[in-house]
């Protein structure tokens, strides 16, 4: 080791006098000792490694001010939040990433008192006897899809395994091979079917599957006809799929229920606001299909849920299965479905409140209008670093929904000057809070359709604040 650098590593400050400077004394008042001593430890093994490493070739870079003021910052940085709001300015409005369905203020207004004291979760209130945390969105849930039976688990995953548990465990389940999904997480069909103990039928082919497949396979060890709707991709070209109507007639002919997994199920039918048609819940249930599944936080647009709706029989069968209890929702993710849920007993109200829904439904001259005011509140820049303009583009619906629909839509687009695109959208990702953009031909485009009015002066001061980096 050479001596400039054995020099360099005695001119480290020592922690006491780090913990003496002014700086970490006023911190000490914030932060506790031990997250003081973490910061210190981190910034002082950043140096050795850095004077390792030739980075640190001078003495004036160990001065006790600056390694103090970069103690603090780290003390910022690690006492920070993990969980952090951050504004989507993607275009993808159900972004699986960023939190999927953003709740409706509704909602968000009954968290407080609700989360701050003691609730009838499973109290019933009329009878003063324990009561099951089901009732709560059961009523609304068949009033709105007009289901027998009603019962929410934690997501759409284990919504699908419980059922599978439940009504097939050690027999079959037939099901189209152009339906064999895959979602996020690595989440296949097949898989959740191996491990609710089901034993998978394929029939047809990838392409096209006809009645007389699943026909030809069904025997006495055949226990459910299950149909997955393909949310998050379509086949196009030279296709065939058995219409939803015809396999629950065959199903009633040899006694076998028909589930349809919607994955990303809705209420509103999104043809009637001059988009791509979606296959609604209630018109699944209304076809017959014994059992429906679907997510609380995609279109429907709650919070993060399974809902199994179906007969009567079948779902109380769902409720009696030791997995239920395992895969049970806790009392806030009640109370954000039944707020969501309540929206929906006037569609205009819901699509105006239930923020997925605006977003999707946005007119586009409402977007150009929310541009011209971002734009007008950056103002005139005079900056190297990078030039603006409003360009035309397109959102997405995201969460494995509506893959072909493109949305039109209205984006700010930033320019590469001094600064490359890659360095511009890593530096607005560490503003705080966070903005998230996307990246197209070295362009960094923020989509105005997910970018909510309230944050409208939040971006404009980081693209302020952009513009000003030296």
């Amino acid at each position: 080791m050479s001596n400039n650098r054995q020099g360099l590593f005695r001119e480290i400050p020592a922690v006491d006098r780090l913990l003496t400077t002014t700086r970490l004394q006023q911190a000490s008042g914030e932060y506790p000792r031990s997250l003081i001593l973490k910061a210190i430890n981190l910034v002082l093994d950043d140096l050795r490694a850095k004077i390792q490493n030739g980075e640190i070739e001078a003495q004036n870079q160990l001065g006790l001010d600056l390694v103090s003021n970069r103690v603090t910052e780290k003390l910022k940085m690690i006492s920070r939040a993990s969980l952090r709001p951050v504004i989507n300015a993607t275009g993808v409005v159900v972004h699986t990433n960023l939190g999927r369905s953003i709740l409706a203020e509704k909602v968000l207004r009954r968290f407080r008192s609700l989360s701050g004291g003691y609730s009838n979760l499973e109290y019933d209130l009329e009878r003063g006897v324990r009561g099951s945390r089901y009732t709560h969105v059961e009523d609304i849930l068949k009033e709105l899809t007009g289901a027998e039976a009603a019962m929410v688990v934690n997501n759409n995953a284990a919504a699908v395994l419980v059922s599978l548990e439940t009504l097939a465990r050690g027999r079959e389940v037939v099901v189209s091979r152009g339906q064999l999904v895959e979602i996020g997480g690595s989440f296949r069909i097949p898989d959740v079917m191996r491990k609710s103990g089901a034993r998978m039928v394929e029939v047809g082919a990838t392409n096209k599957t006809h009645l007389r497949d699943y026909e030809e396979v069904i025997g006495p060890e055949t226990a459910l006809l299950l149909k997955v709707h393909r949310s998050n991709f379509e086949l196009v070209g030279f296709t065939e799929d058995v219409p939803l109507s015809d396999l629950v007639e065959l199903g009633k002919r040899n006694g076998i229920p028909v589930m349809e997994d919607l994955g990303s199920g809705c209420f509103v039918d999104f043809s009637h606001y001059g988009l791509m048609k979606e296959p609604t819940v209630q018109e699944t249930l209304s076809q017959g299909a014994a059992l429906v599944t679907f997510s609380g936080d995609k279109l429907l647009g709650g919070p993060q849920a399974g809902i199994i709706l179906g007969q009567n029989g079948l779902v109380e069968a769902i409720k009696k299965n030791q997995l239920s209890r395992a895969l049970r929702i806790d009392k806030l993710t009640l109370l954000a479905l039944e707020e969501t849920l309540r929206l929906y007993r006037d569609e205009r109200v819901a699509v105006k409140e239930i923020p997925t829904l605006r977003m999707i439904c946005q007119s586009h001259g409402s977007l150009i209008r929310k541009a011209d005011r971002l734009f007008k509140l950056i103002g005139r820049l005079k900056t190297g670093n990078f030039s603006i303009e409003l360009v035309g583009g397109t959102s997405k619906v995201g969460g494995g929904a509506l893959p072909l629909l493109e949305l039109p839509s209205r984006l700010l687009s930033l320019i590469p000057g001094k600064l490359s695109s890659q360095a511009m959208e890593a530096w607005l990702r560490s503003y705080e809070p966070p903005v998230i953009t996307r990246l197209e031909r070295e362009r960094v485009l923020l989509d105005l359709r997910t970018v909510q009015e309230r944050e409208l002066k939040t971006v404009a001061r980081a693209i302020k604040d952009l513009a000003q980096l030296d």
